[in-house]
């Protein structure tokens, strides 16, 4: 298990000086700078997760994805990353030298990524951007809720990532119906996310990313943790391949006030349960209650 903690992990801004869709941030779980591409400005998401920063309340200046600006912005980041010149920018100044790398292009951002209705193409383009600066090293990342893995669309994007180092973190917050309910307050169907899961992880091999909170005070009870690792476990004997699962608490301000990071053993003991129930690769991430 590993764990890394700096001030810069919670500033996850999605705007950067004049950039709408395009934001550099020092990422916790990239162990290095991300450049996040964001296709939900207008907020809009088919989750609203309790845990969420993005506060759908308020309505966003940009409604539209407007592609060549995008592309733009992105052709602009590399440059700006890959050259070492955002080092001298007093926003990153600070970043210790073994982090300073680009280690990903990532479709975040302000809602689900895969709701993009020429997400596919927008997969394309990126990708072509990157191998005009022979980046091969750096990783596309797709941080996912899994709702649309059964898209066409979405299936021809994951396949442009298998040929660019892509990498996919498919979102699991709980391991019962109510719970996920709870947490990531959608109208989707638990079981229909677990399928996706399951029909992606055995194309290729995922990551998990699982947020687990404080709510009201209290944590996830033993029963739903156990539940979890069964439905990870249940992922493993369909045949998915599950290269990593995260476990993370809350590190940047919510939406909500109900809801707060998990103190460092709560987490540890969250990690411990799946790392011994499911016997699969576990890192932990901390948040900010300590």
């Amino acid at each position: 298990m590993t764990s890394s903690s700096l001030p810069l992990h919670s500033q996850h801004q999605r705007n950067y000086h004049d950039n709408r869709f395009v934001y550099p941030v020092l990422s916790r779980r990239s162990k290095g700078v991300s450049i996040g591409i964001n296709l939900n400005p207008d907020k809009i998401c088919n989750f609203d997760c309790i845990y969420c920063q993005v506060d759908r309340r308020e309505e966003s200046e940009t409604r539209f994805v407007e592609f060549d600006q995008l592309l733009a912005e992105l052709d602009h980041m590399l440059n700006f990353v890959i050259s070492g010149e955002i080092y001298q920018d007093e926003k990153f100044s600070s970043v210790p030298e073994d982090l300073r790398r680009l280690n990903d292009l990532a479709f975040s951002g302000d809602g689900e990524p895969t709701t993009y209705r020429n997400f596919d193409k927008i997969v394309k383009d990126v990708a072509d951007l990157k191998k005009k600066y022979r980046a091969d090293q750096v990783k596309m990342v797709l941080i996912t809720n899994a709702s649309m893995f059964h898209r066409k669309s979405t299936q021809n994007a994951l396949k442009v990532l298998d040929k660019n180092q892509g990498e996919i973190w498919a979102k699991l917050d709980a391991g019962t119906e109510d719970y996920f309910k709870k947490i990531d307050r959608t109208k989707i169907r638990f079981q229909q996310i677990l399928d996706n899961i399951s029909l992606v992880a055995t194309q290729r091999p995922i990551v998990i990313q699982s947020l687990f909170m404080l709510v009201n005070q209290e944590p996830p009870d033993a029963a739903e943790i156990d539940a979890y690792c069964m439905r990870l476990n249940e992922i493993i004997s369909a045949g998915g391949q599950i290269k990593l699962v995260q476990v993370y608490t809350i590190a940047r301000q919510t939406a909500e006030d109900y809801v707060a990071s998990l103190h460092t053993e709560q987490v540890d003991e969250i990690a411990w349960k799946v790392k011994e129930k499911t016997r699969l690769t576990t890192e932990v991430y901390y948040g900010n209650a300590d």
